[in-house]
């Protein structure tokens, strides 16, 4: 009997042996068959989530996000002990004790689902599990896939601190609304941050990872309060709150941003524009578009938000005050169906669903709007976002429309989307409303410091909902007479000076495209002619031959080192701005004249720091000598020493900015800038006025101005740069001027001043005066010629058909010295567009 007990359990001892032998074999078989090709757990130490790209301003507001995933990453330290608690009671309550896996969770899990015969199916993934399933293995719902994810949890957990794996999961799980991890969800549902956040908040987050579409605050709010109280008790079993904390919590409301409780974090974002626009789109140049979505990039602008919004202001009235000129109703170009009128509801919810402008707020916020009927005087509409009152009928008079061309029943028909604003009185009273629309008419401005390259200010047209191009950056146009500063700074740069002589009269050139007869603005020619009255009148003449004195090479040389082109075109028709360029490379260039021709740098961008902190771009790298004193001598500041390079001659720098100066003081720009500190500049039309242009600085900062349509057509016989732009740079640099001041350009110190004649280019004596004298710079050593003429090879003989021409009808007149000379009355128009007039 003993023996067959003993060979019993024997047996049954070496039975249980072979099996735990094969199963363990078994086992290892299975580890080492799914586990052989697995994914490097070692990957997650170098993680790096997707995370959001912001850019604030120079006072740390934020004024633009960009991402593909809406992540905020938030290290482990950082996320407060309720987060962290209210997740691990809803998804793992033994995750501090457990090595990977919870077996008894499954073994729960198993028996639940078999005693509900399959209706009660949950899931026993640990937080760590999930960690791996996220990010190292597909969603798949396998026993493969589980098998997978247990070898490498475990994996993990020897290889990584607690802390890590639940700030890996934390910062990556989808909560639903575009929002990943813990400190994005809890800006999208309360615009909190996670130090906020309320128990409750905290668990209703919680409660979302396994169903985010159905736990809605709002449309789904029975579901989410569910969840959300079922994680409150799970969180008061597991001794994270206490009792009076967890029934506070429980019985609370769920307030949300999605129910209106809070405000929407994005409503505090300005709406995106031209500026940040054109960040995202040179920083993804730069750093690639997926480091520029993804790589949570912290970047400080240049942007000055409050001049920014006077520079699309000044822009956008100057295209509204041209449009409205021009007597042409277009408005939106969209309808609502005539049969949705009828029902307030339903032309509501139509006007809502149609793309249009709603960022729009020149003299009061434009709303889109419908209109209802037409009468015989009056428009009836319905105008999105307001409620009609007494005091503000919803009504256009036929007076408000009197600037419109045809028939007031031709212009409108019920139906019609239009703009509409509040037209006020002088006290601010509501008069009535008002129709706008969106100009045809296009435009770009940009402003910026001349020392440091900080771009303060950028409009790319009239609307970014409107349109997106940004022709400040993007738009290549013909420059016309704005691109004269650079010929002459090639011809001071090569020994000419402001009272040089140079020959207006007419020219005839043979060209492959046929004969080419510029001609100046005014039709007339004026004989030798200083070169400042040359620049100041923008004779097109003086500075054809100017450049055919110097050669065209040399133009284009100036022009590519300034950066107003990459490569120029060598003919002399270019000489009047006929190549085309952008208005970014045109104000950068005319920055180097107003510091004294030193290289610059245009950006829209201080600095760019990683995820990390750490400053992965500087703009700015001058040196400052004197920073790390403690206390400087009173009266001093620092001493900023520049390493820029010198492109041009700061007395040739001096020479062209006083000459500019003449433009606004008395040249083409005076009838329209008048500002109180010394400005210059230049303006710039181009044939038959399809695009105006004026480009201006002070002593601080540049800015530019162009305006034309994006298919180029004629502005108008009257149109020009200081009529159209002039207004737009005067408007804009009046506030920059308050608010940064300006003063007196600077003299190089080893300037040579003498009077000068600015009509007839002679020497006066020291103590003369009058409207007729200028102190002009000259370079030391550097005595003056004078009674000489350059006509840059164009002899005036008779047999230039153009000459000929002109000569038919000739006219005397009095030079600024009281002497007589005899001119020709008119040119001819040529027949090869010559890019600028004046």
């Amino acid at each position: 009997m003993l023996r067959f007990i003993l060979s019993f359990f024997g047996g049954l001892f070496t039975l249980l042996t072979l099996g735990a032998i094969m199963g363990g074999l078994a086992i290892g078989g299975v580890l080492y068959m799914y586990g052989r090709d697995l994914p490097s757990y070692e990957t997650l130490s170098q993680y790096t989530p997707k995370t959001i790209s912001r850019i604030y301003s120079g006072e740390g507001q934020i004024i633009d996000e960009f991402a593909v995933e809406r992540r905020l990453f938030t290290p482990a330290e950082e996320i407060p002990d309720i987060v962290k608690q209210a997740f691990i009671s809803a998804e793992d309550k033994n995750f501090y004790e457990h090595g990977g896996y919870d077996a008894m969770g499954m073994v729960s899990a198993f028996v639940d689902a078999v005693e509900s015969r399959g209706e009660n199916v949950r899931g026993a993934s640990t937080i760590t599990q999930q960690v791996m399933k996220n990010f190292l293995l597909d969603g798949s719902r396998s026993v493969e896939r589980k098998i997978k994810e247990i070898i490498l949890a475990v994996r993990i957990e020897g290889a990584m601190p607690k802390e890590r794996i639940l700030e890996l999961y934390l910062n990556e799980i989808f909560l639903g609304q575009n929002s990943f991890g813990v400190t994005a969800a809890a800006l999208t549902y309360f615009n909190k941050p996670l130090t906020a956040l309320t128990a409750g908040e905290a668990a209703y987050l919680a409660s979302l990872p396994k169903a985010p579409s159905n736990r809605h605050p709002v449309d789904d709010r029975e579901a989410a309060v569910f969840w959300r109280n079922n994680t409150l008790r799970e969180m008061y079993e597991n001794g994270y709150i206490d009792r009076t904390t967890y029934e506070t919590e429980r019985d609370a409301p769920l307030l949300s941003v999605q129910g209106g409780d809070y405000e929407d974090f994005r409503e505090s974002l300005p709406e995106r524009d031209y500026f940040t626009d054109e960040i995202r789109r040179q920083l993804s140049q730069n750093f690639g578009e997926e480091e520029f979505f993804s790589g949570g990039l912290s970047i400080r602008a240049t942007i000055d938000p409050e001049l920014q919004v006077t520079a699309a202001h000044s822009l956008q009235r100057a295209l509204e005050d041209y449009d409205r000129a021009q007597g042409d109703w277009r408005g939106t170009e969209l309808t609502i169906p005539q049969e949705a009128l009828a029902s307030e509801e339903d032309w509501r919810a139509a006007l809502g669903g149609l793309r249009v402008p709603r960022n729009i707020d020149l003299d009061g916020q434009w709303y889109p709007a419908v209109i209802r009927e037409v009468a015989e005087n009056t428009l009836t509409i319905g105008v999105e976002g307001v409620e009609e009152t007494e005091a503000e009928p919803f009504v256009v008079p036929r007076v408000d429309i009197r600037w419109l061309a045809g028939d007031f029943f031709d212009n409108f028909t019920p139906g019609d989307v239009v703009h509409v604003r509040r037209l006020l009185d002088s006290d601010g009273n509501f008069e009535h409303w008002s129709l706008r629309q969106v100009p045809e008419v296009q435009g770009g401005f940009m402003a910026m410091d001349v020392n440091t390259g900080r771009v303060i200010a950028m409009q790319g047209g009239f609307s970014y909902e409107h349109s997106v191009f940004n022709r400040a950056t993007q738009a290549q146009r013909q420059p016309g007479s704005s691109f004269k500063p650079f010929v002459y700074a090639a011809a001071l740069d090569s020994g000419y000076s402001p009272a040089t002589i140079i020959v207006d009269a007419p020219i005839t050139i043979n060209t492959p495209q046929g004969t080419w007869r510029p001609r100046n603005s005014s039709n007339q020619f004026y004989g030798p002619t200083p070169m400042r009255t040359g620049i100041e009148r923008s004779r097109n003449l003086m500075t054809i031959r100017l450049a055919q004195e110097i050669s065209i090479d040399t133009v284009g040389r100036y022009a590519e080192r300034f950066g107003v082109y990459e490569k120029m075109n060598r003919v002399l028709a270019a000489s009047l701005g006929s190549d085309e360029t952008t208005l970014f490379k045109m104000v950068a260039a005319y920055a180097m004249f107003a510091n004294g021709g030193e290289r610059v740098e245009p950006t829209l961008v201080d600095r760019v720091q990683d995820r990390y902190g750490h400053t992965v771009y500087r703009h700015d790298q001058r040196t400052c000598l004197d920073c790390d004193q403690t206390s400087l001598p009173a009266g001093d500041g620092p001493r900023i020493m520049s390493n820029r390079d010198r492109v041009m001659n700061e007395i040739t720098a001096y020479q062209l900015t006083s000459m500019m100066q003449g433009v606004v003081d008395r040249g083409t720009a005076s009838g329209t800038v008048n500002l109180p500190v010394p400005i210059a500049g230049k303006t710039g039309t181009t044939n038959d006025a399809k695009d105006v242009w004026f480009i201006g600085f002070s002593s601080n900062i540049v800015a530019g101005c162009y305006i034309g349509y994006d298919t180029p057509r004629t502005l108008g016989s009257g149109a020009s740069g200081g009529g159209f732009c002039g207004p737009v740079f005067n408007r804009f640099m009046g506030e920059a001027i308050e608010k940064y001041g300006s003063g007196s350009f600077r003299v190089p110190a080893n300037c040579q001043f003498i009077n000068i004649d600015r009509f007839s280019g002679s020497r006066l004596p020291d103590d003369a005066s009058g409207e007729n004298v200028v102190r002009e710079c000259f370079r030391p050593g550097e005595e003056p010629l004078f009674g000489i003429m350059f006509d840059g090879g164009f002899a005036m003989a008779a047999d230039l058909p153009l000459f000929d021409e002109a000569q038919a009808v000739q006219r005397q007149v009095t030079t600024s010295t009281g002497e007589s000379a005899t001119v020709g009355d008119k040119a001819t128009f040529g027949t090869l567009s010559s890019g600028g007039l004046y």
